[in-house]
């Protein structure tokens, strides 16, 4: 399917974009209960016809879903327990813990042990059958995923690399040696895993019956320290121990002076070429199984990509090196795969905008971005192409009123003038640009909905510590914004809800 063919993309619409673990309520982290739920009729109100999240996989400790420890499977952690008590496979608990985050992380998977015992006692002969599919059907990638999460648990959570050589080097005999061994916790993966993606299908089928789309988000890279790097390693540029011989990143930005150095193994595109790029063909197919449209992080990767020395400590000493980007997007073409849509932003080049235009994918226009004096920034919301996805500002932006009060006088006067604003009441005007634009969708960070300032941003990129772990609540929505959002929508033309 062609992005242009995507319903998503069929017509105008406004969306909200809040990762599933800011949602408010439940123990450590929003996940798939109710509170998704009350989220979905929250966006249909406000005429709001999309939900973008980050990626819903198993971040390592820094919490980023942008490491995370399989491209396929979800994070348990956005299991919905109380769904799990409403099934009777477990016992309902009045006090959950709700601090510190590593009491909380372990009570929750304490919890998902105890619902895969009740599940065995008591669920009907179709739901184990279900289960038995589940894992029939997942086989590719769900063993190895199994195996790879039993033997973190046996190394002390090591990454692979520090294994014992016959487990890291995947050892035929002493792998099967260890899947009998590690079976009560490879079967409790299993049914996490079973569970998670049984309830994302009915959040997804709810959030359809609502007229509300899933907008996914897909990292171009893999973390090092994950199931795929160790089950696949003749596709990464790797050392005979599985360390990176060279590691992703961007050179200095508009975040940071150093470059970013993410520390990702790069992909040894020759051996996925000659295999007809069916691992990124899989990856893709995945993934919008679960959403209806997804983001490629850094698109421009695709095109050419930053190389670094896993020796350096910084990204100023790396290189531009070009990838088959065009001979992926033709493979995934034919095949009807393009429900995507490009973050085109950092250093994009001729090229990357080519490779982005040539296959019809929408993207991104940041208004951040946009207010540098120069009536040509790209931006800017009078220089935006209907074919392209409008935000106030990203997870990796500061809030829009953060932002906003970081500026000085005479770019806050540049803002108001152009806006049309007296500015007292940001972020809202920048919202009401964001929806007005010309670009087909338009997102707005839930924490521009809620007016929040910098203290309530997602990500500062750069930086490891104190990210991903922002939550709203309902008692922040301002009053009638509801009301302020559908009128928006309806008056330019994105009320698809409505119609």
């Amino acid at each position: 399917m062609k992005t242009a063919e995507n319903p998503v993309f069929q017509c105008r619409r406004a969306g909200v974009l809040l990762h599933l673990t800011s949602l408010p309520t439940t123990p450590g982290n929003g996940d798939l209960g109710a509170q998704a739920y009350y989220f979905i009729d929250f966006l249909a109100s406000a005429g709001m016809s999309v939900w973008q999240m980050l990626p819903i996989g198993i971040p390592n400790a820094d919490l980023s879903p942008y490491q995370c420890q399989s491209i396929y499977a979800g994070n348990p952690l956005l299991i919905s327990l109380d769904k799990l008590v409403e099934k009777g496979w477990l016992a309902p608990d009045p006090t959950p813990p709700l601090s510190p985050e590593a009491e909380v992380q372990n009570y929750r998977y304490t919890r998902l042990q105890e619902a895969w015992q009740g599940f065995q006692q008591v669920a009907t002969p179709e739901e184990k059958t279900e289960l038995a599919t589940f894992i029939k059907a997942q086989k590719a990638w769900l063993e190895d995923f199994a195996l790879f999460r039993a033997l973190k648990k046996q190394f002390n959570d090591l990454m692979w690399t520090q294994w014992q050589p016959a487990y890291r080097d995947r050892d035929r005999q002493t792998l099967l040696k260890a899947r009998k061994e590690l079976d009560t916790d490879i079967q409790q993966y299993y049914f996490e895993q079973f569970i998670f993606f049984s309830q994302w299908q009915q959040l997804k089928h709810y959030a359809h019956q609502k007229g509300v789309f899933l907008f996914g988000d897909v990292p171009i890279f893999v973390a090092g320290d994950s199931v795929d790097v160790w089950a696949q390693r003749d596709i990464f540029l790797l050392n005979p121990d599985g360390t990176p011989t060279v590691v992703a990143g961007v050179p200095p930005d508009y975040f940071s002076e150093t470059g970013q150095l993410w520390g990702n193994p790069l992909y040894n595109w020759k051996t996925l070429q000659r295999r007809g790029f069916r691992w990124w063909i899989d990856r893709l197919t995945t993934a919008l199984q679960l959403f209806d449209v997804v983001r490629i992080d850094h698109f421009r990767g695709f095109e050419a990509y930053w190389e670094v020395a896993a020796t350096e400590e910084t990204a100023i000493n790396g290189k531009w090196v070009k990838a088959p980007g065009a001979a992926l997007f033709n493979k995934l073409q034919k095949l009807g795969s393009l429900s995507l849509v490009a973050e085109d932003l950092g250093v994009i080049t001729d090229e990357v905008e080519q490779l982005r235009d040539n296959f019809g994918l929408p993207g991104m226009k940041i208004l951040q971005f946009a207010f540098d004096n120069n009536p040509q920034n790209p931006y800017l919301p009078h220089n935006h192409t209907p074919n392209s996805v409008v935000y106030t500002g990203t997870h990796d932006n500061d809030t829009t009123l953060g932002w906003y009060q970081t500026l000085s006088d005479a770019e806050k006067q540049s803002v108001r003038t152009y806006l049309a604003s007296h500015g007292s009441n940001m972020p809202y005007p920048l919202i009401r640009a964001a929806i007005s634009s010309v670009s087909t969708l338009a997102i707005i960070p839930m924490q521009d909905i809620l007016g929040l300032d910098g203290e309530h941003r997602m990500n500062v990129p750069g930086t490891k510590s104190g990210n991903w772990r922002w939550r709203f609540q309902w008692e922040q929505l301002p009053p009638n914004i509801h009301e302020r959002l559908l009128h928006w929508v309806k008056l330019y033309g994105r009320d698809t809800i409505y119609r």
